[in-house]
């Protein structure tokens, strides 16, 4: 598959969801506390990244697209720093509302001993208020109008509306653009309207109604949530058994996966739709766009954490002459990331450093490997 990756720059994705900041905090236990038995953590560091509907953002930036995200956090610190993180990487947050009746979504996750001990999720899931979805729809179609695909993430925090989605799928129906969701609960009528719905296997056999245990089964699903929820196409995700397609008046079609090691699928369907919609917005067929997003999938499933796949990534997987072996191959700014997102998850790092040593045999040089024992990174 040949990609011209010049096109992306020139897309622009309008991303509507759910907003969240997570948070990872390290530190060390060296006492119990005198107030109850429990440890008492000593704070090193803190870090912070972007979330559900961020995340999505976050892995188009990387593919280069023009990327504006509208959404509702809270009037409050958490608010602020996730609009920052927006603005690092250049994505246009100015659709961002602040609603002072709720908090910003944020999920801290507490890391001692490189081991994760606690997450703690501050959030509600009360649906924004109509004032809240007056402000992000009017916001949201003023940046449809210069988009070109609209992609809805549902992490069913309140944020994706019925009002909201019917709103937004109507105006890109009429303005003739692409609108893709990543869904979230058992009731898909809600996204009525959109062109396109991207669920796993498990969601999609639960909104069906239909114990996935084959491939009949994902094909009996498939066919079902497209018989009864009124959008025009439906993919489905199956993890390491690749994707399958589904489209009004057309036989399914299947898209394998090169196998692999999966380290953390955590994130994993943000980057589907993203890289879809990329593809979609850049002119590819469906089927491309599709093997666009496999391939991205295949990819952030060997890292750790919600994280992005850059461009020069799908560029070494794309190639037919190289085999799996060479995604493996780091350069170190690669392996820095990779390091940091290791640490983040309470990971423990070793390194071994082999050195030659030469010396006269009776058969010529002599080599010998002398190994350095591993020493675990700092956390």
């Amino acid at each position: 598959m040949k990609i011209d990756f010049s096109r992306f720059d020139q897309c622009r994705v309008l991303v509507v969801g759910d907003l969240m900041l997570d948070e990872y905090v390290w530190g060390s236990v060296e006492r119990i506390s005198p107030e109850a038995p429990v440890p008492v953590l000593s704070v090193i560091r803190e870090e912070f990244t972007l979330g559900g509907a961020g995340n999505v953002a976050k892995n188009l930036a990387a593919l280069g697209a023009g990327v504006a995200v509208a959404g509702v956090v809270g009037k409050d610190p958490q608010g602020e720093k996730l609009r920052a993180e927006l603005a690092k990487l250049g994505v246009d947050g100015n659709a961002v509302v602040a609603d002072p009746k709720r908090p910003t979504t944020r999920k801290t996750r507490i890391i001692a001993e490189h081991q994760q001990v606690l997450r703690i999720d501050r959030e509600t899931t009360n649906e924004i208020s109509a004032a809240s979805t007056d402000a992000l729809l009017r916001r949201a179609n003023e940046l449809l109008n210069t988009a070109d695909v609209l992609l809805i993430s549902d992490y069913g925090k309140g944020a994706v509306t019925r009002r909201l989605v019917a709103s937004l799928a109507g105006k890109a129906r009429e303005a003739g653009k692409i609108a893709i969701a990543d869904p979230r609960g058992m009731d898909y009528s809600k996204y009525a309207g959109l062109t396109l719905i991207t669920p796993n296997k498990k969601e999609a056999g639960l909104a069906a109604g239909v114990e996935i245990r084959d491939e009949p089964g994902l094909f009996a699903a498939g066919r079902r949530l497209l018989d009864t929820v009124a959008v025009e196409k439906l993919l489905v995700t199956c993890g390491k058994d690749g994707m399958l397609f589904f489209e009004r008046g057309a036989a399914p079609l299947k898209f394998g996966t090169r196998a692999q090691q999966v380290y953390d699928v955590a994130g994993a369907g943000d980057t589907v739709a993203a890289a879809l919609s990329l593809g979609l917005a850049a002119g590819f067929p469906y089927p491309d766009a599709i093997r666009l997003a496999n391939t991205a999938a295949g990819i952030v499933v060997g890292k750790v954490g919600t994280a992005a796949v850059s461009r020069a990534e799908l560029l070494e997987a794309l190639q037919p002459s190289r085999g799996p072996a060479a995604l493996k191959l780091k350069d170190p700014a690669e392996m820095e990331g990779i390091a940091r997102e290791l640490r983040r998850s309470g990971k423990r790092i070793v390194h071994i450093i082999e050195t030659i040593k030469a010396g006269p045999t009776a058969h010529g040089t002599r080599r010998t490997k002398k190994k350095r024992p591993p020493s675990p990174a700092s956390p």
